[in-house]
C-alpha cells in the first residue's frame, strides 16, 4: 500500500477532505438530522476514494509526460515503482468503491457518482487542451462540501455551495501558482495553463483575483447561518494564508512554489475546518 500511497499522493487530501467535513457537520447542525457513524465513515470513504482514482488516473495519462519533464521525471511510473497497468488496475478498483459507497448513502449521491467521477477524472485531460484546466480541477475539489452536505440531506442548500465556491476559486488560485514551475516546459511541449496563456506576472495577478473571490466566498455563510467567534478566527485565518501565498511567490522568485502550495493551503483548510467545528461544539455542547 506504501507505494500507491505515494503514487496517489495521499497527503495532498488534506486540501479537500477538511471542506468534506465541513459540509457534514454543517447538514448536521442546521438541519433536523441526526449524526451516524457510518454516513460519516461513507462519506471520508468517498474522498478517498474520488481522490485516489483521479490522481492514479493522472499518473497514468500523463506517464509519458512526466518521464520527460526534470521535475515528475522521478514520480512512480516514470521511475518504473508502479507500472501503468498497475496504476489503471488501481484507478478502476476506486472507482468501483466510490460508486458502491455512494449507494449505501442515498439514491441522490448514488445518481451524481458518475458525474463526479467524471469530473475528477476529466481533468487529466484538459492541459492538452485549455488553459482553464486549473479550474476544473478545482470544480473537482468543490465537489466535496456539497457532496457531503447532499449525503446527509439529499438535498441541495446555498450554503454547502458557498464553500463549494470557495473551494473552486482557492483551488483553481494556488494551482496556477504551481503551475509557474512548469511554464516553460508547457510551453515548449504544447501543453496549456495560465501562466503559459498569461506569463508568470499576469499570472499570479489572476491567481490573486481568485482567492479574492474564494475570500468572499468563505465569508457568505455568516450572513445565512449563526456562527461564533471561533468561526471569526477560523476566516481571519483562512484570509491570512491566502496573502501569505502571495508573498511567498514573485514572478522573478518561484523558488517558495512548494512551499505556498503545500504547506501554507494545508493549513488554511485544516486550521479553518478545525475552527468551524469548535465553533459548534462550543455554541451548542459547552
Amino acid at each position: 500500500m506504501k507505494k500507491y500511497f505515494s503514487l496517489v499522493l495521499f497527503s495532498h487530501s488534506i486540501f479537500a477532505m477538511p471542506f468534506a467535513l465541513i459540509g457534514f457537520f454543517l447538514a448536521i447542525n442546521t438541519t433536523q438530522e441526526s449524526f451516524n457513524w457510518l454516513k460519516l465513515i461513507l462519506v471520508v470513504l468517498c474522498m478517498v476514494f474520488a481522490r485516489n482514482s483521479a490522481m492514479a488516473f493522472n499518473r497514468y495519462l500523463d506517464r509519458d509526460i512526466d518521464a520527460i519533464n526534470d521535475r515528475t521525471r522521478d514520480r512512480d511510473i516514470p521511475a518504473g515503482k508502479i507500472m501503468p497497468s498497475e496504476a489503471l488496475i488501481f484507478t478502476i478498483i476506486n472507482c468501483i468503491l466510490f460508486v458502491a459507497a455512494t449507494f449505501f448513502i442515498n439514491t441522490l449521491c448514488f445518481y451524481l457518482s458518475p458525474i463526479a467521477l467524471f469530473v475528477v477524472l476529466f481533468y487529466s485531460y484538459t492541459k492538452r487542451f485549455t488553459p482553464l484546466c486549473h479550474f476544473v480541477l478545482g470544480l473537482g475539489l468543490a465537489l466535496a462540501p456539497i457532496g457531503a452536505y447532499l449525503a446527509v440531506t439529499g438535498h441541495f442548500n446555498i450554503v454547502p455551495i458557498f464553500y463549494s465556491i470557495t473551494v473552486l476559486f482557492w483551488v483553481s488560485g494556488f494551482d496556477i501558482i504551481y503551475a509557474l514551475q512548469d511554464e516553460e516546459f508547457d510551453r515548449e511541449n504544447k501543453l496549456h495553463s495560465i501562466p503559459v496563456l498569461l506569463g508568470k506576472k499576469n499570472a499570479l495577478r489572476l491567481s490573486s483575483v481568485l482567492h479574492v473571490v474564494s475570500a468572499i466566498a468563505v465569508t457568505l455563510p455568516v450572513f445565512y447561518i449563526e456562527v461564533g467567534w471561533m468561526y471569526y478566527i477560523g476566516l481571519i485565518f483562512f484570509y491570512t494564508m491566502l496573502i501569505y501565498q502571495h508573498l511567498l511567490v514573485k514572478p522573478s522568485d518561484i523558488s517558495r512554489v512548494n512551499r505556498a502550495f503545500a504547506t501554507t493551503n494545508g493549513y488554511a483548510s485544516v486550521v479553518f475546518a478545525v475552527c468551524f467545528l469548535l465553533d459548534i461544539i462550543i455554541r451548542y455542547y459547552i
